[in-house]
């Protein structure tokens, strides 16, 4: 039997520390003297970086969160009487407090409905046309963002993204990325930043580091810069820009040096995999739907999930998807385990035990 630890954290990757590489770098950054508000010659640098990334130039706008990410992602993209359409259970609309409508001074979130996490065409063209141009008391479309990975773990292949985007082409909406978990999905589809973004059709993508190892950096990064032109001043407005900014550009520095980035995001979908291949062995859970990055969600009895927070397991129960309301028994709770850089194999092990 494998000693139980208060290792046993699955609740989320928020909850990882940062990556020693990255704190080493930190550390490095706080001698000395640097230019301050993004004018120093390492944040230029990593725009520079970024530019390579996405095989493009691109605008890259340091931000602390990703909810400040996809919010002025959306101010800078704001109408009057704006409406953004994203899915019904999308982080934004479900787990943000609102902040989208209030950095757009009250522009709606519209629901779209889709199984497995993701937005389907044919719901979202018809709730785009449920704001016709001529009729001014419902507001107008502003703006499309879809989750990679989403927030129940799956992930949007090229040619659905592509499908989505040629839709927001359609209709003049630009398509914005909540990329919080972009490496996972990056790393799991196994393709390039471009590959995943513009030559899909993505025009804006919150870029998120924090939960795979990073301390407090995330970037908004625009495929086309005139789509920003705005956003400085609405980043200064939204108390987001940066006096000491290279401390989040030394971090994006360790965490894109060498692939780090992607070798982190790699262990992670690993240990999610290890994870899922147990579960589907255990007599106490099985899995709900296919993981495809680092996020898994298992049904198990109510009793067992309270058994294993008995034994030191941290882990948050999770809602069903309104697609599927009938998922669970009357006795049983959907429970997310997320994985991290930091998730060992022993702790996933252990765990595993515990689900018999």
């Amino acid at each position: 039997m494998i000693p139980i630890t208060a290792t046993l954290n699955f609740a989320s990757d928020n909850w990882a520390g940062a990556h020693p590489a990255i704190s080493k770098r930190l550390l490095e950054a706080s001698a000395g003297f640097s230019a301050p508000y993004g004018a120093s010659a390492l944040d230029r640098q990593i725009e520079q970086r970024f530019n390579e990334l996405f095989e493009r130039e691109v605008a890259v706008y340091f931000v602390s969160t990703g909810t400040a990410a996809n919010s002025l992602a959306l101010a800078a993209v704001n109408r009057p009487g704006g409406v953004s359409f994203c899915h019904r259970e999308a982080h934004m609309l479900e787990d943000e407090c609102g902040a989208p409508e209030f950095f757009t001074h009250g522009a709606r979130l519209a629901p779209v409905d889709g199984e497995n996490g993701k937005i389907e065409p044919g719901h979202l063209k018809a709730e785009i046309e449920r704001f016709p141009p001529d009729f001014i008391h419902a507001g107008q479309p502003m703006a499309i963002s879809i989750t990679q990975a989403t927030e129940i773990g799956t992930l949007y292949q090229t040619d659905e993204i592509a499908a989505i985007a040629e839709i927001a082409k359609a209709y003049r909406l630009p398509l914005h990325m909540d990329g919080a978990r972009f490496a996972n999905a990056l790393v799991a589809l196994d393709l390039t930043p471009a590959e995943m973004t513009w030559k899909q059709g993505v025009d804006i993508v919150s870029f998120g580091a924090t939960k795979n190892g990073c301390w407090c950096a995330e970037a908004l990064i625009f495929m086309n810069p005139e789509l920003a032109r705005d956003l400085p001043f609405i980043r200064k407005r939204a108390a987001q820009l940066f006096s000491k900014s290279r401390f989040i550009a030394c971090q994006f520095e360790a965490y894109l040096q060498d692939e780090l980035w992607l070798q982190l995001a790699r262990h992670a979908n690993t240990m999610a995999e290890r994870l899922r291949e147990g579960i589907v062995k255990s007599k106490q859970a099985r899995i709900a739907w296919h993981p495809e990055a680092n996020e898994v969600f298992c049904i198990l009895d109510k009793s067992h999930a309270d058994l294993l927070r008995e034994n030191g397991a941290v882990f948050y129960q999770w809602n069903p998807p309104r697609a599927n309301p009938v998922l669970l028994d009357q006795h049983e709770v959907l429970i997310r385990l997320v994985t991290s850089f930091a998730t060992e194999a022993e702790h996933v092990d252990c765990l595993l035990e515990l689900l018999g």
